[in-house]
């Protein structure tokens, strides 16, 4: 690979750097802002006229997660009827309704943040469908995340309070006062840019060899936008990110790279100031860039690498990337798409090298906390924290104690629940897509397209995407069937909620303790010896659970 090539890779990742570092401050503290603020706008307090809450009521961790649930569980509800009875909605541009399995298996998807695609968007969803049902669960998905992250960080910040906040009230402020707004003016971006933004249904044209082609339109820079801010990523067209109208340049490509960082990245900021201390947002922030970093690094030398006989005669691995992007382009959009729970691709990870390709699912398999999905990459990494800090009290022999809180058993317990969630949903449903003999079967016929290693890598990651709520996939993997839209479905329920509950439970448990002063033996957690112990905490959990099973993919296949 010649060195503008290399360079020109280096200036792309230094741009997203600078980027993020420019917006670091005035985003967090404008979230901050957000959710302590005792003023009320006009069109939020309709809104609370409207669902009957009252803005000034507080809410225990059992009646915030109610009102999570509660508001989740009508979201799938409606998006599922959406779907069911979308022949009869107009803008349905003559499509039929979705079938019950993959409009269950999407309406959790997009409800959970997930937004994993068994189906071809343009060929499936109706304009009315994508924007009322689809795009408005891009917006009061991430909300939710958001609201879950701010009601842990009241925990640690709280002084002996029975409450963690208002969830309607965070709902909604989540939404009007930072995802609406920023959508606003990025989709603006975008527009200008040349993606798409219209209802024009389906346009015939006549090609250069006398064909006739269906193009497409729809309303996609508006979803574009919520789609990479709300760490979304379901694409408005099969082909994603990669597609001329959702990312027509490399530079929209940077700038949707930007869009899908910038408000976990600027989490840590929100944190550090709601709980009185910069210096506690700049050692998350600390952990979570040096292992964004080390990702694109990985990712980026091994695709460039290129082993093997054909990547080498072509000069680079290029199958299932852009020549727009080049490989540098598609590995910085690769990481930073795992490293979130986005999902969004501007190339194939199923057509990376087997290393390469292993570096997305790890990002995954990390609980994608580097820097994470809105909300919920903070809250993930936080939950780390706990488990960080009571081990460094181990070491010393000292009471664990994190911003003051006391870690005790009820706090490690629901830490390691916390933890364990992920992994178990993942494994459980690899392992029996190739345990339970008809499904064995189905799985092998019907939905591994790749079969042998690569083929067990397809299923491993597809699991991991939906426990982990990412929804990218080896697309060599047809998932559109019984088993695997129900069990992703479920994986991607459980994978959201589960762990929802834990930190609601554990932010509520923290708010009602009395900060203790700092003494001699307190462990400090702003320090660098504790942002290197958060960091191998971070990757010592995910090694000793996952490698055994990337021994049997992508490492088995990479080592050949």
């Amino acid at each position: 690979m010649d060195a503008f090539t290399v360079w020109a890779g280096v200036l792309q990742i230094a741009t997203v750097l600078l980027a993020l570092a420019l917006l670091y401050r005035p985003l967090g503290d404008w979230i901050a802002r957000t959710y302590t603020s005792e003023r009320d706008w006009a069109v939020e307090r309709g809104a609370y006229r409207l669902i009957g809450v009252d803005p000034k009521a507080e809410q225990t961790w059992q009646s915030y997660g109610r009102g999570v649930l509660m508001f989740s569980a009508t979201g799938v509800l409606f998006v599922y009827a959406l779907q069911r009875f979308q022949a009869m909605l107009p803008y349905s541009l003559g499509l039929p309704a979705v079938p019950e399995g993959l409009a269950f298996n999407t309406a959790v998807s997009f409800v959970t943040n997930t937004n994993w695609q068994s189906y071809s968007p343009e060929l499936t969803m109706g304009y009315t469908v994508q924007l009322a049902g689809l795009a408005v669960q891009n917006f009061v998905s991430a909300a939710v995340g958001i609201a879950v992250a701010i009601a842990l960080v009241r925990g640690f910040a709280r002084r002996g309070s029975g409450t963690i906040g208002n969830f309607w009230v965070d709902l909604v402020r989540g939404v009007t006062r930072l995802l609406l707004p920023l959508a606003i003016v990025s989709a603006i971006a975008l527009l200008a840019a040349g993606v798409v933004q219209n209802l024009a249904g389906f346009t015939e044209v006549t090609t250069l060899t006398g064909a006739t082609q269906s193009i497409p339109g729809g309303p996609v820079a508006s979803q574009e936008a919520i789609k990479q801010l709300g760490t979304n990523g379901g694409g408005f067209f099969n082909a994603n990110s990669a597609h001329p109208f959702e990312n027509p340049a490399p530079w929209t490509s940077v700038f949707e790279i930007v869009l899908m960082l910038a408000i976990p990245f600027a989490m840590p900021r929100a944190f550090g100031r709601i709980v009185g201390d910069d210096r506690q947002g700049y050692a998350i922030l600390t952990v979570m860039g040096s292992l964004f970093v080390a990702s694109i690094v990985a990712v980026s030398w091994l695709e460039a690498l290129g082993s093997g006989t054909a990547p080498q005669l072509a000069g680079a691995p290029m199958e299932g990337k852009e020549q727009r992007f080049g490989i540098f382009g598609s590995t910085l959009f690769a990481g930073a798409t795992t490293l979130t729970s986005t999902g969004a691709v501007n190339s194939m990870h199923d057509s990376y090298t087997a290393l390469g390709g292993m570096v997305p699912l790890i990002n995954m398999m990390l609980g994608e906390v580097a820097p994470g999905g809105v909300g919920a990459g903070l809250y993930g990494m936080l939950v780390l924290a706990v488990i960080a800090v009571f081990v460094g009290g181990l070491l010393v022999g000292r009471t664990p104690e994190y911003l003051g809180k006391k870690i005790g058993p009820r706090e490690i317990k629901l830490a390691s629940l916390y933890i364990l969630v992920t992994p178990t949903l993942v494994l459980a449903g690899t392992a029996l897509s190739f345990a339970i003999p008809g499904v064995r079967s189905d799985v092998e016929s019907t939905s591994i397209w790749n079969p042998g290693v690569h083929g067990l890598t397809e299923v491993l990651y597809a699991f991991t995407s939906a426990a982990n709520n990412n929804g990218s996939a080896f697309a060599g993997l047809t998932a559109n069937t019984v088993w695997l839209n129900t069990a992703l479905g479920i994986a991607m329920l459980l994978g959201r909620f589960l762990p929802i509950v834990l930190v609601l439970a554990l932010a509520g448990s923290l708010a009602r303790q009395t900060p203790a002063p700092s003494t001699a033996g307190t462990l400090p957690t702003h320090r660098p010896q504790f942002v290197g112990l958060l960091a191998v905490v971070s990757v010592v959990i995910t090694a000793l659970t996952y490698f055994p099973v990337l021994t049997l993919g992508p490492l088995a296949e990479g080592l050949v």
